[in-house]
Parts: structure tokens; C-alpha cells; sequence
């Protein structure tokens, strides 16, 4: 038995389970282990130095896997932007097929995807964007509930609440993101009226994902209260794994007078990126979600894809379906 629904079929992969586009994590031996399990592999676009880079990531991937996979473009406010331009072409130039858009002002980089029968999932975290999203024509939405790792927005809506209030308003398929790690949330997520789920934090405890065993082992380690908000003060919240790093930097901009210079020099990416190589946790800041509590252990993709799966199939069978009385009143 499977778990078919419009994102399955859209993206023509066996099973709705998709992995989120993560900084620094989003490579090719990753991507491709989450496609051939049945899931949606994504590459980060920006992990790549240059688009020429992306362009060889790209085929690297494609040496990997014959499944569909996809590449994630997050769009940042920033002085002095990447080429984003650039790396959206080197994305179409390389025949990818599936796109996730995420951040800030998508429109151009939507419409030029979409003019090359690309198709677009576009990641947000309130129905306000969803609604704008699915006018500016993307396929699917990924609906990012507080839970999550990375930047959860400022308007600190769970997924308990957030999905369903998309899934009242938004008519494409929507992803349900933020707090998924098992059979249970893949359920919740289709209940809740989601198509299928988007996990970033639980992919990185994974024997393919491309960073320091440490890294791993603080996911497994840590509960659902291990996680720190940072940037509230400045308007762009992000949620991280709690580290020495992260706890430095709350104590830091608590203080009355402060500003984000503060804290750039603990918060740069390639502190981050050292981290998740070299297993300093502390080195940089750890990306990761509320759902950590979830982890405890290191399964292959595969393994891991299967099980939540399996334990989703059953739950509809036999658990839920038991609910359910065969008598009369």
C-alpha cells in the first residue's frame, strides 16, 4: 500500500516526504539518498560557491540517483546579494525539473522557472504568503509552522494551527514543514490537510548527511527544549540548536543597547559551515528545529523513510480505523 496524494504525483516520487533545501547540507549525497527512497532529494543552490559550481553539483547528483530531485534558491535581503539571477539560470540551463523558492520577493525567479514548465514549490510561514504565493502561480506550497528550524517568521503560529488555516484558504497542495520526524506527523500533516511533509532537521541525523558526526549526536542528544530564538529584536527570527554559541548570542542581544553587529561575528555563515564540518559545536551556530526531541538515532535514509511510512501506513489501518465503532448506538 502506498501513500498517494497530488504531491506524490506531481513530483513523481513514491512517497510524500520531501527534503528541505538546508545551508551547507543540501549537497548531492544527501539529495540523492532521499530520492532513491522514494522521497524528493533537494540540493541548496547557495551552498555552491558559484552557479558553475551548482551547474557541476547538479550532474554530480544525477551520477547518483535517476530520481526525481530538486534545488532549493532562498532569496535573502543582503548589501551585497548573491547572483541569484545567475544561479537561476544555471538551475534551468541544467534541465532541473522541480524547483523550492523560499525568502524574499520571488516573483521574477517564479515567473522565469515557470516559463521553462519548471515546477515550483514555494516554502512560507503564514497563510498571508501562501495566498500571494499561489497567485504568483507556484504548484505547491510548503507551509513552515513555528516548530521549525531556520527562520519561522514573526507571527509565531504553530503547524497545529498554521496548516489547517492554510489548508481553509490555499487550493494547490501544500507541504506541511516544521516539526516532522516520524510516521505520527506524516499522519497529523494529511489530517491537518497537508499532501505530504518537509523535514530538514531529521534529515540531518542521517548517515548520508554530509556533516560531523558531533552534529548528529547533538540532534539525538538534545530535547524539544534544546532550541534557542535569535534575531527576534532585529526582526528576522531564526531558530537554532541550543549551543554555547547560540546561548551567547540570546545573552548578547538581550542587552538593552544592542545591535546586530554585536553579534555578526557569531553568526556568519562560514563559522556555521565549520561547525557542521569539523564538529566544533563551538565553532558556529547549529541549525535546528523543536522536533529534536523526536531524534534518537542515526538511521540511512532509506531506513528512515520506510519506517515513517510503514508506521503511517499502520496508524491509518489499525489505530485510527479502531476509533472508528462498528455498532450501533
Amino acid at each position: 500500500m502506498a501513500l498517494a496524494t497530488r504531491v506524490t504525483h506531481m513530483l513523481g516520487i513514491a512517497h510524500p516526504i520531501v527534503q528541505g533545501g538546508m545551508m551547507w547540507v543540501g549537497r548531492a549525497e544527501l539529495a540523492s539518498a532521499v530520492s532513491n527512497a522514494g522521497g524528493l532529494g533537494m540540493l541548496t543552490a547557495l551552498t555552491q560557491p558559484t552557479p558553475d559550481d551548482l551547474r557541476r553539483e547538479i550532474e554530480r547528483c544525477r551520477t547518483l540517483t535517476d530520481k526525481p530531485f530538486g534545488v532549493n534558491l532562498t532569496i535573502l535581503p543582503s548589501v551585497t546579494p548573491p547572483p541569484y539571477a545567475e544561479y537561476r539560470r544555471a538551475i534551468i540551463d541544467s534541465g532541473v525539473r522541480i524547483v523550492e523558492t523560499a525568502g524574499h520577493r520571488p516573483q521574477e525567479h517564479v515567473e522565469d522557472f515557470k516559463a521553462h514548465g519548471i515546477t515550483v514549490i514555494h516554502k512560507c510561514t503564514a497563510v498571508r504568503h501562501a495566498l500571494s504565493a499561489e497567485r504568483m502561480g507556484v504548484d505547491i506550497i510548503s507551509i513552515d509552522g513555528f516548530e521549525c528550524a531556520g527562520h519561522p517568521g514573526e507571527d509565531d503560529i504553530p503547524g497545529l494551527v498554521l496548516i489547517p488555516a492554510a489548508a481553509d484558504q490555499v487550493k494547490i497542495p501544500m507541504l506541511a514543514s516544521g516539526g516532522f520526524a516520524d510516521g505520527r506527523g506524516l499522519v497529523a500533516a494529511l489530517a491537518l490537510g497537508a499532501e505530504g511533509i518537509n523535514m530538514g532537521t531529521r534529515f540531518c541525523a542521517t548517515v548520508e548527511a554530509p556533516i560531523h558526526d558531533a552534529v548528529k549526536q547533538l540532534i539525538v542528544a538534545n530535547d524539544e527544549r534544546a532550541t534557542n530564538l535569535i534575531f527576534r529584536r532585529f526582526h528576522n527570527t531564526g531558530r537554532v540548536a541550543k549551543t554555547s554559541v547560540s546561548d551567547q548570542v540570546v545573552e548578547i542581544s538581550a542587552r538593552p543597547d544592542a545591535v546586530f553587529e554585536d553579534i555578526r561575528p557569531l553568526v556568519s555563515g562560514a563559522k556555521g559551515r565549520a561547525a557542521l564540518e569539523t564538529g566544533d559545536l563551538d565553532a558556529g551556530l547549529v541549525w535546528a528545529g523543536q522536533v529534536q526531541g523526536l531524534i534518537h538515532d542515526v538511521p540511512t535514509c532509506r531506513q528512515l523513510i520506510e519506517r515513517i511510512v510503514g508506521d503511517a501506513q499502520n496508524l491509518i489501518a489499525a489505530r485510527l480505523s479502531g476509533f472508528i465503532s462498528q455498532g450501533t448506538a
